[in-house]
């Protein structure tokens, strides 16, 4: 496991890294080998971390009353996207085609980060992000994560506050 402070990051990186850099966020970079056989991306990232998973958040992209909508939850968790749907004052969620959230942020399943989108998409974090002083997402790719305090993360994102993770 490779770590970079925000000081040794390499320019060039991807468009979150890019982001926070620009933003003159404190961040932390955690790389480690992605195995494309692991059954979760975001239980792989906090075992090779050695990161509690609920410190962890995944990037998960979600359909409300037909608009594309970020929930960002812990891995060991669930989105409830009946919760995600009133955050953002719809009536209905459900998890967006695929191939449609990796077109409109710009980033593969499994590297999709809330952070440097293609487009800017309303988000929600988990409320159980403010828990700890720091979180884990998804740097933008496979096998890249960013940790950054949960308040800096809402700031960025624009993001709500809600309960819309459950276990």
């Amino acid at each position: 496991m490779a770590k970079k402070s925000k000081k040794q990051q390499q320019p060039g990186g991807t468009p979150a890294t890019v982001a926070l850099t620009t933003a003159g966020v404190d961040f932390t970079v955690h790389s480690y080998d992605h195995d494309p056989a692991h059954p979760s991306y975001g239980e792989e990232a906090a075992e090779a971390m050695g990161v509690s998973p609920d410190r962890v958040f995944k990037t998960l992209v979600a359909d409300v009353d037909g608009a594309l909508t970020v929930a960002v939850v812990p891995v060991a968790g669930q989105l409830d996207l009946k919760a995600l749907a009133a955050a953002v004052g719809g009536k209905r969620g459900t998890m967006a085609d695929p191939t449609l959230a990796e077109r409109t942020t710009g980033y593969v399943r499994g590297g999709i980060s809330p952070l440097g989108q293609r487009k800017k998409l309303p988000t929600v974090i988990d409320e159980s992000a403010t828990t700890h002083p720091t979180i884990c997402v998804s740097a933008g790719r496979r096998g890249l994560e960013v940790e950054l305090s949960p308040e800096a993360l809402a700031k960025l994102t624009e993001a709500v506050l809600a309960p819309v993770g459950r276990a």
